[in-house]
Parts: structure tokens; sequence; C-alpha cells
């Protein structure tokens, strides 16, 4: 037995030796089945693309972006992190939400516009609605004419999807116009307001319906910006405010909202200064407890209940507009890090 099994054992580490070398040759750093998860560490740069003059470059953007790197709202040289806050602090459920400013109107929809897009697109197919423009980078939808009941005319419309103010929230905008006079270029407002509330109506009921199952454009999710059109800065002195990219007068009404969504009690406002006078209520203006959890820690029991601030609104054109919130009363210490809390509470109540 063990003459006859000398051989088999020897057989066998001969097979051994061979097979521990093909193991380098087929994984090893120069084999065939090399492991390539660093690879990228030694890509090159390549050039951009040159589209020859007069060609579109639209099929070129980048599948990717990185966005621009935001500064801290800590201030330099003090090293303690910001408390995490909520998306939204705001407690509101609904999905879609009409919203009106003046004579404007739109719905407020409580998803991104890579979820809305394909909904919109939706509710035209199964109204039997025809599209003659589609972009879905632009996040712009424009039907054919139409002929309504009990319309002298024929209308079209055209629906915008924005960026909300808030990230992954979205804006559906309806523009009407009559096949009469100039068709060529569309309105700036609607020809037939009642038109348009009614259809900005049925897509709004339309979306909230079906928003459990929606799906997603990847295509108008990389074309519309998706991170929100509201964030919390510092000035270089280290002083935090919101930056919100909103027109003034609609930045001013949503802030005066935002204040009594965020217990903020108004005391006096002044527009023309851009001005509004706050005293701040606390947990007992009817915020959930559990949100004001995430602004302090718990010993230390809201401490500026029942103080006076001055929050200011500062036009800065295409730059934004930009929120300060100050102690109205040179008596109250307001920390930055507490300045922080009570500006990261109103920011997640604006939209």
């Amino acid at each position: 037995m063990m003459v006859t099994g000398f051989p088999a054992r020897a057989a066998l580490v001969g097979m051994l030796v061979v097979v521990l070398p093909a193991c380098g040759y087929l994984f090893g750093d120069e084999g065939v089945f090399r492991d390539t998860s660093e690879d990228y560490k030694k890509a090159p740069d390549m050039p951009v693309i040159q589209v020859p003059q007069g060609k579109s470059t639209e099929a070129l953007q980048e599948i990717y972006p990185v966005p621009p790197a935001r500064s801290s709202v800590v201030r330099s040289g003090e090293f303690e992190v910001p408390r995490p806050t909520p998306l939204v602090a705001s407690g509101a459920d609904e999905t879609v939400r009409i919203q009106r400013l003046g004579d404007d109107s739109w719905a407020l929809i409580a998803e991104a516009p890579g979820q809305v897009w394909p909904q919109v697109r939706g509710f035209l197919a199964g109204a039997g609605i025809g599209v003659s423009r589609v972009d879905a980078r632009a996040g712009v939808l424009e039907t054919g004419w139409l002929q309504l009941e009990s319309a002298p005319m024929n209308s079209r419309f055209r629906m915008r999807i924005e960026q909300g103010v808030q990230r992954g929230t979205s804006e559906l905008h309806v523009l009407q116009q009559n096949q009469a006079g100039e068709v060529s270029s569309w309105p700036e407002r609607s020809d037939n307001v009642e038109q348009e509330a009614e259809m900005l109506r049925s897509l709004a009921q339309y979306i909230a319906n079906s928003a459990d199952a929606a799906p997603v454009s990847m295509i108008a999710e990389q074309g519309i910006a998706a991170g929100g059109r509201i964030s919390l800065q510092e000035k270089p002195d280290g002083e935090p405010y919101i930056l919100l990219q909103l027109p003034f007068d609609r930045a001013w009404a949503s802030l005066g909202r935002a204040l009594e969504k965020s217990t903020f009690e108004v005391k006096d406002r002044d527009r023309s200064q851009g001005l509004y006078y706050a005293r701040f209520l606390g947990p007992e203006g009817g915020v959930d407890e559990g949100w004001f959890s995430w602004l302090w820690d718990v010993e230390e029991e809201h401490p500026h209940a029942g103080d006076s601030f001055i929050v200011s609104m500062e036009n800065r054109g295409d730059a934004g507009v930009h929120i300060f919130l100050r102690a109205q009363d040179d008596a109250t210490e307001l920390t930055v890090r507490n300045q922080q809390a009570l500006l990261s509470l109103i920011k997640g109540n604006i939209n």
C-alpha cells in the first residue's frame, strides 16, 4: 500500500506545483483575470472633443457632472461639526399642492423632476392629447392645437417642469395660448386663465393619484437640476445666511410663510427694506418636539424661545436672495451654532 501510494502522492504534489504558478498567471497583477479596481487611478486626462463650428454640442453634456464644492457653514477655526437637519422641516405630507402668488400659479410636487416628467407624459397620452415638442433636458412639453368643449377657438398648452426650492421637489407650470393672432411664439401669460387653471388642476390630480407607481426619466433627471434652489452659506467673516434662488417678490412671500411654520411670531414687517421683525416661540408654537432635537442638545432646552429677531433679505439679482437672522436685542447672546440652527429651521419651511 505504501509503495503503491507513493507515486500517487508524488503525482499530487507535482500537480500542485504546476497549479500554483498557474494561479499567478491567471489572477496576479499581470494575470489574465487581474484585479482592475484600481485602474481608474491611472486613467489619463483626455482633451475635450472639438465640435465643428456651427454644430450642436448638446449631445456632449456631462453625464455625471461634479457639483461645485460649497463652503462649510461652520466658522473657520472652530472644529465643531454642524448638527444635521432633516431635508424639510414642514410636517405637511401632501404629494401635490397648488401654489399661488399674485397672478401666478403652479403645482408644487414632492418628487424629483425625473419622476414628474414621465407622469406628465402619461397624462397627455392617456387623455389623447398630441405633443408637438418635447425637450426633456429643459423640462418642456408643448401640445398641439386642441378643440376644447365650449371653447370658441383652439388652444394649446406648454408644461414646464422645474426644480423645486427644496431638494427632491419639483414645480409644474402651465401656459395656455389661443389660436388667434400671433402664434409663432408663446405669450408671457396665458390667454385664458381659466383653461390654464383647469389644466393645472387636472395634471396635479393625475400626479397625486399615480405618484406611488411613477417611473423615472434619467434624461429629465440629468437635465433638470435636482439639488434645490436653497442652501445654507456663510460670509467670509463666518456669519451664516440662507441663499435662496427666487425672485424677490416670491422670496418675500415664501419667507413670511416659512417664519410662521417655524414657530416665529411676526410682529412687524417692512417690505421696502426686506425686514421681518419676529419672536421665536419655540416648540410651544406647534412644531413637532422631535424637530427641535435635531437643532439643539436636549439639555439646552431651546435657549432662544421668547427672543426677538430681525430677519433681513438682501436682493443680489442673479446671485439670489440672501436671508440673515440677527438678534433684535443687544442683550441676546446668539452664537453661530444657534444662528445656524434657527436658519436651518426656517430653510426647511421655505418653498
